[in-house]
């Protein structure tokens, strides 16, 4: 039998509950190990640093007997967008099981998703590379790009440090700079983060950065003397100068996974916007996006 919810006067039959169903998350991660076994495997690292899969993901789930065979789910992520603070719905982990396919099973379930989040998000995300299977649905991809500076740095001091999050104060540490973060960018960042399982699921498994005297950790990577930068999580948003002094290797070019507007201080190149698709995937909205027209990238840590 099911679970059916009210919206006000509005009965949605496959929203779930992981609170109310103990076994549900079991069978949507049967699922997910079917379609996404990646994802499974974020999740779990997630999970282990803090990030609770089931306490930020809203479930919609067309089950077969006791097996869930198509899933569409639903966060909330805080965004700074054009210089407002709102919250966006994050249509993720879209997944219906092989042997049930071609029946209608997911247009089912994201017409309600859909209806859903009308009532609640004025703006709905999802990044994927196929997007011609949510432009039916009212979705439209949006243009993003990364930045390119070329630069003279002969390298200076080691002033970060890689945090282990196998170690409680580190990891205590970057919860801490989640949920106080300065959004990196004012046309598309991330408000501060209280649920903080998207980025964790996003970023458990990569090098993550901290400069102590900034008190800020930075997200990035160094390939010979490319350094790729994809975020910064602080208090204040440090520049890319106090960056570059903390790091020994030389650096000649710089590629930024953001809109660069709040730390592009201390050089004197302009950062070159060039159209991207981060990892194959592109970006889809649905609704309001204020910055449809600028040049931006939504951070790695938080695509869904």
């Amino acid at each position: 039998m099911p679970i059916t919810l009210f919206i006000g006067m509005k009965k949605y039959q496959f929203q779930r509950s992981f609170t109310q169903e103990p076994t549900l998350s079991n069978n949507l991660f049967e699922l997910l190990g079917v379609v996404f076994p990646e994802v499974l495997a974020a999740a779990e690292i997630g999970r282990k640093l803090g990030g609770c899969w089931e306490e930020a993901s809203t479930p919609f789930i067309k089950f077969e007997g006791d097996i869930a065979v198509s899933h569409v789910g639903v966060l909330e992520i805080p965004v700074r967008l054009m210089g407002e603070t709102v919250t966006v719905g994050g249509i993720h982990a879209v997944s219906t099981h092989p042997e049930f396919r071609r029946r209608g099973y997911y247009r089912e379930v994201m017409e309600e998703v859909l209806d859903y989040c009308d009532n609640h998000y004025d703006t709905l995300v999802l990044t994927t590379e196929k997007p011609e299977f949510y432009q039916p649905f009212g979705f439209r991809v949006v243009k993003e790009y990364i930045f390119e500076i070329k630069c003279d740095y002969v390298g200076n001091r080691d002033g970060l440090r890689l945090l282990n999050l196998a170690d409680i104060t580190d990891l205590k540490l970057l919860h801490r700079l989640l949920e106080t973060r300065e959004p990196v960018s004012n046309i598309v960042g991330i408000e501060k983060e209280k649920d903080k399982a998207l980025f964790l699921v996003n970023e458990g498994s990569n090098p993550i950065y901290y400069a102590s005297d900034l008190d800020a950790v930075i997200l990035m990577e160094i390939e010979n003397t490319k350094l790729k930068l994809f975020n910064i999580v602080g208090t204040h948003i440090c520049t890319l100068q106090e960056i570059l002094e903390r790091i020994p290797q030389a650096v000649e070019k710089i590629e930024i996974y953001f809109s660069p507007e709040r730390l592009n201080e201390g050089l004197n190149t302009n950062a070159q916007p060039l159209p991207h698709m981060y990892d194959g995937g592109v970006l889809m909205v649905r609704g309001k996006f204020p910055a449809e027209q600028e040049k931006f990238m939504l951070p790695r840590s938080s695509r869904c």
